[in-house]
């Protein structure tokens, strides 16, 4: 465990083994903490709190741009050990899972500089103060990013934090740790505990010394995770599932909206919550769509361009679904559920057709690289479609009808739309979030809006009994004559 600014062991003795999943070999044992060890963390992060959020803004940016640049000179490190705990192809995780988090600290450490933490409204002023100890709970799907995404905002704006990472990717988080110590963070201010979700996360959501909770991942257990948190009165974010669709109408470019449409689905494996995995289709131009995604899940042959799904639990649910959308009465035209592969969490990229809305495989998430083309014969259709899912997290419209992007983008009810493109890569300035059950508590992360969910404001007004008694320079809010 990194605790207090040094490595130190758990309490107990039992471990977690990590396992590849491209081979299926062991590639490492954490620490199992539990409630102890997470005390332990939390305790540490309130003593390091006073310090760290009494630290000018600039100050914490320069540190949070030394971690930036410890992990930019550790990239390739980073790249071989998500690779070796969630088995993506390398290009992918120097790409993707070692290289946009180190973008993503960037515009963070910017931001600790140029955020108005005091602002003036009349003669009040409005003060924007770290909430606390953040307890931040992230998915094994996107390792580094995730724990950047929450970390590095968090510490922005002056908060302290506990990060329990996901138990199949831990090794990654590890290396996070050494980057905060080598970048000269101060002791406490983060602070790692490796474990598993029951134990080592309800432990930290529950924790009287958290004051907020940040967790991402499935639905239901963010659902256990939000019930734990409010119940004892912490600001709550859930960032949870999604069944994000691809709309395509009439006269866009078809060949091209397809082919974004599969590599959005087929990236990660399918293991992405704003994934397309739907494509809604107009009936005229739907066999060909059809044909134009088989012929891109050509391109994505398990091992090389695409892989495993990170462990046997996830790769028996996809196929599952695949199992369920064939039973009832999807047309397969690609994949199946038959392993790709003798050893490794593989699974067959599928795709299917003449899916109908009422299936399961068109309505749940399924989180694997499956893709559904449903049939739509109007916009209309498609929009209320779209917003009959309970999920609202990303979504996008392929059109060369500027009147029809606009109406789109205002009746879809989704928090991320793109048009005619993917959604942005979440590096920079804007934010990143979803709607409905795709989020809890109005986090959208990334930019001001990511800074600002780790602050609570203040309210500070001031007015002089009689105004000739103030001191000479006092900025009253109002002129002296009033």
């Amino acid at each position: 465990m990194y605790i207090g600014g040094e490595w130190r062991p758990a309490r107990g003795r039992d471990t977690i083994t990590v396992v590849n999943p491209a081979d299926e070999q062991v590639v490492g044992h954490v620490p199992a903490g539990g409630a102890g060890d997470v005390d332990d963390a939390v305790r540490a992060a309130r003593a390091a709190l006073p310090g760290w959020a009494a630290t000018p803004p600039a100050e914490r940016a320069a540190r949070i741009a030394a971690l930036r640049d410890v992990l930019a000179a550790r990239q390739d490190e980073i790249a071989e050990t998500v690779t070796a705990e969630l088995g993506s192809p390398l290009p992918l995780s120097r790409s993707v899972h070692a290289a946009l988090p180190v973008a993503v600290a960037g515009s963070y450490a910017e931001l600790a500089a140029s955020y108005a933490f005091e602002e003036t409204l009349g003669n009040s002023t409005v003060l924007h103060e770290p909430i606390g100890v953040v307890g931040a709970i992230t998915p094994w799907n996107y390792p580094l990013h995730q724990i950047v995404a929450k970390v590095a905002p968090a510490l922005a704006a002056g908060c302290a934090v506990v990060l329990k990472p996901a138990e199949d990717t831990p090794l990654t988080a590890q290396l996070f740790a050494e980057a905060v110590h080598e970048a000269g963070l101060p002791a406490g201010v983060f602070n790692l505990v490796t474990g598993l979700g029951p134990v080592a996360g309800q432990a930290l959501a529950e924790h009287e010394g958290v004051d907020l909770v940040s967790f991402t991942g499935s639905t239901a257990v963010g659902a256990r995770i939000g019930a734990v948190a409010s119940a004892a009165v912490k600001r709550v974010a859930l960032e949870l599932g999604g069944k994000s669709a691809n709309v395509i109408l009439p006269g866009a470019d078809l060949a091209r909206a397809v082919n974004v449409g599969v590599a959005n689905v087929m990236a990660n494996s399918g293991q992405t919550c704003s994934a397309w995995t739907r494509m809604l289709v107009d009936a005229e131009r739907y066999e060909e769509a059809v044909a134009l995604a088989a012929a891109a899940f050509a391109k994505y042959v398990p091992g090389e361009r695409i892989g495993p799904v990170v462990n046997a639990k996830q790769r028996a649910r996809v196929r599952s679904y695949i199992e369920k959308g064939v039973e009832e009465g999807a047309r397969l035209v690609v994949g199946g559920p038959e392993a790709p592969m003798e050893r490794g969490y593989y699974v067959s990229p599928t795709l299917f057709a003449d899916v109908t809305p009422d299936m399961t495989v068109a309505q749940e998430e399924i989180f694997g690289p499956v893709l559904c083309v449903l049939r739509v014969e109007t916009y209309e259709e498609g929009v209320a479609l779209m917003n009959a899912s309970p999920f609202g997290n990303g979504t996008a419209i392929f059109t060369r009808d500027g009147g029809a992007a606009r109406r789109f983008q205002l009746e879809i009810e989704a928090g991320m739309v793109g048009v005619n493109v993917p959604i942005p890569v979440p590096v920079g300035y804007h934010s990143f979030g979803g709607w409905k059950d795709s989020l809890f508590g109005d986090h959208h992360i990334y930019g001001n809006d990511g800074v600002h969910f780790y602050t609570r404001g203040k309210v500070v007004t001031t007015r002089w009994p009689d105004p000739a008694d103030a001191p000479a320079g006092v900025d009253l809010g109002f002129p002296r004559n009033h």
